[in-house]
């Protein structure tokens, strides 16, 4: 039967802004004919930085001794996991040679790309984990240069913690700017950055459409939503636990979808009445953000077997999707649609978003049926060679002509004859 929705979404606003996207692109043509003293001007606007725009490496290395030393310590053993997993994953990944018949030679090579841009958010929050784990990837991949920024503090500049966890990942340069200013002087090589390959890291809207706007100039990591959050949950799951982690990933923001799938209906509803519970022992304005979230894009669906629950998450495809249910080897093996998976109760996505090791740059808004996170992979060319020796002309140069010759391509057809007659 079909699902029910003991509480649905009101609905998503509509992702494109033409308001937004005009602005971006005016803001993005300025830069790139005025390189430098147009990106100052915009962020002079907009930050409201009167400092130095590239950090001095004193200034980095001042930051250290701000950063208490338990904070330094929790950085470092986000930063260790990190490293590792990504470490493992570039040992996952095989160049390869092999002859394919007798005198044809063809091969896999991985090449690190040159440069990347890393940007990481401000704002309200403090994005610490966002440096770690896009500057540590990179760096993880043999990326040659990696710039880094993000948006100052009118004041103060860059938080220390920032500073920290940005120098410690290994960022070559450290830009004190913020929003489409920061991701045209990365992409345009300003303030004595290496012109970058790719774009990376998550930001606000105007970042997004930034980055949305440069693809094809150069890559970037995804075309990056509101963050979202899906909880698959049975009889044997805690209310409290399901609440707090529906809150933790609404509290992002009043866009920030969270859904709960459950086949126990006495679960969802104490679920939903816990969440209120939950959301009025949060600080402003984390409590009016996930107020927001949970009233307009919350939803509670309500299913009858763990089948229709796992065909919803698959439906969906969210960011995070967080199983807290019996039979975890299951829903391993039967899940399909999402960025990172968390199973059981002893995980949470507030492991993933800051320390366990996973990347947390992730698809959302249902990319992730189609798509993974930022890995190694992303900083990386997987291209391929091959040669041949006059053992395999009779049969490459002969097959590839005759195909060439159906397909109308004739000078195709004669660049491989040619080969036929001077060397067979």
């Amino acid at each position: 039967m079909p699902v029910t929705y003991l509480k649905q979404s009101t609905g998503l606003p509509p992702q494109e802004n033409t308001e937004t996207s005009a602005r971006v692109q005016e803001i993005l043509t300025e830069i790139r004919q005025g390189k430098e003293a147009a990106a100052e001007g915009f962020a002079r606007q907009f930050d409201g930085w009167d400092g130095p725009f590239v950090v001095p490496q004193a200034e980095v290395e001042a930051a250290v001794q701000k950063v208490p030393q338990a904070l330094q310590d929790d950085i470092r053993y986000a930063h260790d996991n990190i490293r590792r997993f990504a470490e493992a994953q570039l040992d996952s990944i095989s160049e390869f040679e092999m002859e394919l018949k007798p005198g044809l030679v063809t091969g896999q090579k991985q090449i690190p790309l040159r440069a990347a841009g890393c940007y990481v958010p401000g704002g309200r929050y403090s994005h610490i984990a966002s440096a770690l784990m896009t500057i540590t990837t990179a760096r993880v991949a043999g990326v040659s240069h990696v710039a880094a920024c993000s948006p100052p503090n009118a004041e103060t500049g860059l938080p220390p913690a920032i500073l920290f966890a940005m120098h410690l990942a290994g960022a070559d340069r450290i830009l004190a700017m913020g929003g489409v200013q920061a991701v045209a002087a990365m992409k345009h090589g300003l303030f004595g950055t290496e012109p970058v390959d790719i774009l990376v890291g998550p930001g606000n809207q105007f970042v997004a459409e930034a980055k949305r706007q440069l693809f094809g100039e150069v890559g970037i990591d995804m075309f990056a939503g509101p963050t979202d959050c899906m909880v698959l949950a049975d009889a044997t799951a805690d209310p409290e636990i399901v609440a707090w982690d529906l809150v933790g990933q609404a509290e992002h923001g009043p866009n920030s979808p969270v859904w709960l799938a459950t086949d126990h209906d006495p679960l969802a509803r104490a679920v939903m009445a816990q969440v209120h519970q939950c959301i009025a022992e949060l600080p402003e304005p984390n409590r009016s953000s996930a107020a927001e979230a949970w009233a307009t894009l919350g939803e509670v669906i309500l299913c009858d077997t763990r089948e229709e629950m796992a065909q919803v998450a698959d439906d969906y495809g969210p960011e995070h999707l967080q199983v807290q249910a019996e039979d975890l080897d299951w829903w391993k093996a039967r899940l399909r649609s999402y960025g990172s998976l968390f199973l059981g109760e002893h995980s949470t996505v507030t492991f993933g978003d800051k320390a366990s090791g996973p990347n947390h740059v992730l698809p959302t808004s249902g990319a992730a049926r189609y798509t993974g996170g930022l890995s190694v992979h992303k900083f990386l060319k997987t291209v391929t060679w091959q040669t041949a020796t006059p053992e395999a002309l009779p049969e490459i140069a002969g097959v590839s002509a005759s195909i060439s010759r159906h397909e109308g391509m004739i000078g195709h057809a004669r660049s491989a004859e040619m080969r036929l007659e001077k060397f067979c």
